[in-house]
């Protein structure tokens, strides 16, 4: 019996930690075709549930514009539940959602595909443009709701949905081939360690960037070599790391001041791929390095319908693994987000709902 409301947190504006609001008469949402109701599990944790919260995308013309993630294309109305990384069991399906889904446990797939095709011209996504997993239930397309054959616990699965598909995506978008050296900045972060796998399980190198304490996690998981930022001659640094070898592509997550400096590294005909600014989304660029070394820059956001499929495949075949750092209870989420946004971890971090919290006996 599925009741009328739900705990839920909810962004009520744009602001900080008090914007959001942890609710326990929230109306449960009702699958509408093609959709079903997830009963929420566990729910992942991303860097753009904060800069959504803060509004800290910009405008074209403006960079400290108050502004959400479309940016000029509005789909975020208030209150919204955000949340993308959401794990669950199918407990109601709409109209022309076959009746023999209920009882599945399915990983969602967060983009909102506004095309058919795999274009990702105009997307949107679960927990910005419509209601995401921050809660006891939610309702989802039943198209994004995917099982996967897999024994990881529902909060070890909730690690993977945006960060490991958005960096196969960087990565498919600069045509990263096996035996290519790739530099990967902020690489203790969700998107970046999910990048140090996926490297390695389309056969490429993945070396890392990240602060000192960080680095034998990054081995673990698959880095040749760690790198630790606060290097005087980072280039020297990766140089020495590599032993000379040149590097291919840099996957960048912080960009900032270490922006040109990722440039110069790069081979010549290397190849920049980016889906983050947290050390600062505005940055110099030196033209004459770009062109005179022939470099190709790409920007990424989320990924395709293709890159998700692949993401399952690289689950279900033990190629890739989860880095859960930490699960918290949903009624503690404003003490969460603060531990994520000090980024003390390797991983992620995963909310789960009180009752679930509950039941699996925690304190």
């Amino acid at each position: 019996m599925i009741p009328d409301t739900m705990k839920a947190v909810l962004l009520t504006r744009h602001g900080d930690l008090d914007a959001l609001v942890y609710r326990e008469n929230v109306p449960i949402p009702r699958p509408a075709a093609d959709e079903v109701l997830v009963e929420v599990t566990a729910c992942g944790m991303n860097n753009t549930d904060v800069w959504v919260r803060q509004g800290a995308y910009g405008s074209e013309t403006d960079p400290e514009a108050v502004s959400s993630w479309r940016r000029g294309r509005p789909t975020l109305t208030f209150p919204r539940i955000q949340g993308a990384d959401t794990v669950g069991h199918i407990v109601a399906v709409g109209e022309g959602v076959p009746q023999e889904r209920i009882g599945e446990r399915v990983m969602v797939d967060f983009s909102l595909y506004n095309r058919d095709d795999d274009s990702l011209a105009d997307i949107d996504y679960i927990g910005h443009g419509r209601d995401g997993g921050y809660a006891e239930y939610a309702a989802i397309p039943a198209e994004n709701a995917h099982v996967v054959e897999t024994r990881m616990s529902d909060a070890e699965l909730a690690t993977f949905c945006c960060a490991y598909l958005t960096g196969e995506h960087m990565l498919e978008r600069a045509s990263v081939r096996a035996g290519e050296r790739v530099l990967v900045t902020g690489a203790s972060g969700g998107v970046g360690s999910a990048i140090v796998q996926l490297c390695r399980a389309r056969g490429a190198i993945p070396y890392a960037i990240t602060g000192k304490g960080k680095e034998a996690a990054l081995g673990e998981i698959g880095a040749e070599a760690v790198i630790t930022r606060d290097e005087d001659d980072l280039v020297e640094a990766v140089t020495r790391a590599t032993g000379g070898d040149p590097i291919d592509v840099v996957a960048d997550l912080v960009a900032g001041p270490l922006f040109n400096t990722l440039l110069r590294i790069l081979r010549p005909e290397g190849r920049y791929t980016t889906a983050g600014a947290i050390a600062g989304p505005v940055v110099q660029l030196d033209l004459r390095t770009m062109y005179l070394k022939h470099l190709q820059l790409h920007g990424c956001s989320q990924g395709t319908r293709k890159d998700f499929r692949r993401l399952i495949g690289y689950i279900e075949t033990g190629k890739i693994k989860p880095l859960l750092a930490e699960i918290y209870k949903l009624s503690d989420f404003h003490h969460a987000q603060k531990m994520f946004m000090e980024k003390q971890f390797v991983g992620k971090l995963v909310m789960i709902p009180d009752a679930k919290w509950e039941e699996a006996g925690g304190v």
